[in-house]
């Protein structure tokens, strides 16, 4: 669960920052109750033997019938942050299901992948992976975009290996351009989700079930700030 969590935190975290609206001391603290919250709420509603069940109650979800997300509310509640100021777009889902963390920019655009994992990932390496290919995705987004705006998908990014690890964004994932039309022939396109569910992409991994207590704010170096091993393959 952490993996996914961790995954979660930093795509909302890289999205943040590019706003420019809150010092980082703000984003540290609130991406910390973001990760408690997640976890608090995950907790008896994970299941990687069957990962969609819970998927609608996992689903991080953002639009003009709810305009608050729960878990963000509370986020900036006990962090002190302006929910106006995270910039997130109006129309944002998240589905956070065990080995795969999936993303959708408005209502009417397809879902892609944020990150994947397999069973036997290493922990350590999992959250340097994560922040250089949420870098990547998300390097020309642009916030306040709405279902009318379509998207352009990216080219394919690989993450490296480590010696047991396996992690990769999928090579459909797209970069936010508002106002700009999908490129015809380019990546998988996947049906729109319904009712907080999203379609079903791939085998789901069997995980170990971890409880994840998530680091102290201000013990070294901030957790969410590791930016290295980043590798971008292009088509």
């Amino acid at each position: 669960m952490r993996k996914e969590i961790a995954a979660v935190v930093f795509f909302l975290k890289t999205l943040i920052k590019k706003r420019e609206k809150l010092d980082s001391h703000k984003i540290e603290l609130f991406v910390e109750r973001l990760a408690v919250a997640l976890q608090e709420k995950f907790r008896g509603h994970w299941y990687p033997d069957n990962p969609s069940r819970g998927q609608a109650f996992r689903c991080i979800r953002v639009n003009r019938f709810q305009r608050q997300d729960p878990e963000l509310l509370r986020a900036c509640q006990e962090s002190g942050v302006h929910y106006n100021d995270l910039g997130l777009p109006r129309e944002l889902t998240l589905w956070v299901d065990p080995g795969e963390v999936c993303c959708r920019y408005g209502e009417q655009n397809p879902c892609f992948s944020v990150a994947s994992f397999s069973s036997d990932d290493e922990d350590k390496d999992v959250t340097k992976k994560v922040t250089s290919a949420l870098e990547r995705v998300t390097s020309d987004y642009h916030s306040g975009s709405s279902s009318d705006e379509e998207s352009t998908f990216a080219s394919p990014l690989t993450i490296p290996y480590s010696r047991r690890t396996h992690q990769a964004m999928n090579p459909a994932a797209p970069t936010w351009h508002p106002k700009k039309k999908m490129v015809p022939g380019k990546g998988h396109i996947l049906p729109r989700p319904q009712y907080g569910f999203r379609p079903r992409g791939r085998v789901p991994h069997t995980l170990r079930h971890n409880v994840w207590i998530p680091p102290g704010y201000g013990g070294g170096p901030a957790y969410w700030d590791n930016n290295q091993n980043m590798a971008h393959c292009y088509s």
